[in-house]
């Protein structure tokens, strides 16, 4: 079964329209994050594509990644509630609600304009080079499991 797709423009307003339903006052189902922090941490998959602002890992942790890591974020099953977070994903310091929500709205409308093409075979952050199935994958899937984790 193949996730839906973020570059096209009827799931990526899916997924906007969801996330304008969020509240600043919307709890989580499960974990420790509150909404504007959960919208940051989502924010760091975009910053990792669009911003140099997070440390590449060097060579060695890079290979682990790829070995241990990458199949289970680019592949099409879900992730469990409350699974470990990479550091730089972890989010801990207090997060404007609506700057963090209009910053991930805005990256995914970017993504959904530049489209599948541009991510095929584009290099990803900590993995090296993925099709755009496994972008697609990535990043909708990680949206999914904290839109689901906010109710929405």
């Amino acid at each position: 079964m193949s996730l839906p797709n973020i570059f096209t423009k009827e799931i990526a307003d899916n997924i906007i329209e969801r996330i304008n339903h969020l509240t600043v006052e919307r709890k989580p189902q499960w974990g420790t994050m509150n909404v504007a922090q959960m919208l940051a941490h989502c924010n760091v998959s975009y910053e990792m594509i669009y911003e140099n602002i997070h440390p590449k890992p060097n060579p060695f942790f890079k290979f682990i990644l790829k070995a241990l890591v990458k199949s289970k974020v680019v592949g099409e099953a879900p992730y469990p509630h409350n699974s470990r977070t990479a550091p730089q994903f972890i989010i801990k310091e207090t997060k404007n609600f609506e700057t963090e929500k209009q910053r991930l709205i805005d990256y995914i409308n970017k993504t959904q304009k530049l489209g599948e093409n541009y991510f095929d075979n584009k290099e990803s952050h900590s993995f090296g080079k993925l099709k755009k199935t496994e972008w697609n994958n990535m990043l909708y899937k990680h949206l999914q499991h904290h839109l689901s984790q906010f109710a929405v």
